[in-house]
């Protein structure tokens, strides 16, 4: 028996509850992509998506050949002492995981809260 909760992946990564997490009222949501895992509640995962947009809107360097695949941009984390190097592509990648996750969780509780009505 699986001891995760998928919620979303996708080629970068994915996202899912631990199931020892799921008897708390609000569990934290385990993100994991690049070698690195984030556990963030709904609200910081909501940060990281506008961190993630943020990031798209600022420019690589002006030398840079290869931008989108050039890890020149900084994209802050819900973590104030952590900032990951990423490409254009990845922050792309990185951050529809984000919104996939948001969507389902989303999802998941509207259907749950309907069904109580």
């Amino acid at each position: 028996m699986s001891a995760i909760d998928k919620i979303y992946s996708n080629e970068m990564g994915i996202s899912f509850f631990w199931k020892r997490e799921t008897a708390v009222s609000i569990p934290k949501i385990q993100l994991v992509f690049r070698d690195i895992g984030f556990l963030l509640s709904l609200g910081e995962l909501k940060d990281f998506s506008d961190c993630c947009a943020t990031t798209i809107q600022s420019q690589c360097c002006s030398q840079c050949k290869d931008s989108q695949n050039c890890r020149s941009l900084l994209l802050r984390t819900p973590s104030d002492i952590i900032d990951l190097a990423v490409s254009k592509e990845e922050v792309y990648q990185i951050q529809e995981l984000i919104n996939g996750t948001i969507l389902r969780i989303e999802l998941k509780s509207w259907v749950k809260n309907l069904s109580l009505n």
